[in-house]
């Protein structure tokens, strides 16, 4: 195998290649857990490339090799479908639509602090997966921001309204407003039943992390991501027409409730958007994801892509260990 920490000007993603076709990826990563865990912490990501990895069940097996603790997708901001225990479609977004950089779920308590991507089938044209270093991004904001942001947090306002949002059904995976009142309590969430069909739902969560490994710092956050202001100017200009603010599918403010400032907000997106990097997928490419080092994205795409994701290693597991 050919272990690559930089290539093609690059040291985000580190590449791992095949040196023989229809290598085992499993088998590898079984029989290398040291370096694959090296490389991650170091660059934030690893592609695996070359590797016979034919669908679902292999990529399952993957994730195995990878980890004991492979989780299902709870709490949803986006609409998913399991392929296979543990195994999801990524976000079903439409095409057409940009996803920006962020942490996954990085607005819960007991967030993924890996999650990996198999490539089935690329895009005929965009579709790439778009990457950037976290620590890179903490160290490239103003010190004021940081320091504003250590200290108040981050503040998720969401509203699950029929029609506009997702599902509070969907969501929490439940039809009972009971199973959503017990979520809500042990995960340190505010819910308030607006209405038979409204659940508006509130938490406070830290904007800046420490990695349990390594110990860096690192900008983990959805500030960016869940604010209004991130939709498309259309949606946004009709939402705000349309609802009140308090009834946004979905906002963020600092951690007291007061908004984060428009420039605030455009320091972080200009930051995010140099630290960017991309690559072409190919067929049956692994994409591991330092969740907590490393945020991802997803650009506009034309024609049968097909990506499949799974997450792993809860943060509760390292708190427990610690």
């Amino acid at each position: 195998m050919s272990v690559s920490p930089e290539w093609d000007g690059r040291a985000l993603p580190a590449l791992v290649r095949a040196s023989v076709p229809g290598a085992d990826l499993s088998a590898w990563i079984r029989d290398n857990r040291n370096t694959v865990d090296e490389l991650a912490h170091r660059a934030g990501a690893v592609l695996f490339r070359g590797f016979e990895v034919p669908g679902a069940t292999a990529f399952g097996s993957v994730m195995n090799a990878l980890s004991p603790h492979v989780l299902q997708y709870g709490e949803r901001s986006s609409p998913r479908s399991e392929v296979t225990t543990g195994v999801y479609t990524s976000t079903e977004h439409p095409a057409d639509q940009h996803i920006l950089l962020h942490n996954e779920q990085s607005y819960t308590i007991d967030w993924p602090v890996r999650i990996v991507f198999l490539c089935e089938r690329p895009a005929t044209r965009g579709g790439r997966t778009p990457i950037a270093d976290s620590r890179q991004v903490l160290a490239g904001l103003r010190p004021e921001t940081v320091e504003k942001f250590t200290r108040l947090g981050v503040s998720y306002v969401r509203n699950y309204l029929p029609g506009i949002s997702l599902s509070w059904q969907e969501a929490f995976q439940t039809d009972r407003r009971e199973d959503v009142a017990a979520y809500c309590a042990r995960a340190d969430i505010t819910a308030e039943w607006v209405s038979d069909t409204h659940l508006r739902t509130r938490q406070t969560r830290p904007a800046v992390r420490t990695h349990p490994v390594t110990g860096e710092r690192t900008w983990f956050n959805h500030a960016v991501f869940f604010h209004v202001t991130s939709l498309p100017a259309r949606v946004t200009e009709g939402l705000l027409a349309s609802l009140p603010a308090e009834d946004l599918p979905y906002n963020t403010y600092y951690g007291d409730g007061t908004p984060i400032e428009p420039q605030t907000l455009a320091e972080i997106r200009a930051v995010l958007e140099a630290g960017t990097t991309a690559f072409d997928w190919q067929p049956a490419d692994v994409l591991l994801v330092e969740n907590m080092l490393c945020a991802h994205a997803r650009e506009p795409f034309e024609g049968p892509r097909r990506i499949l994701t799974a997450m792993s290693d809860p943060i509760s597991t390292f708190e427990r260990t610690a």
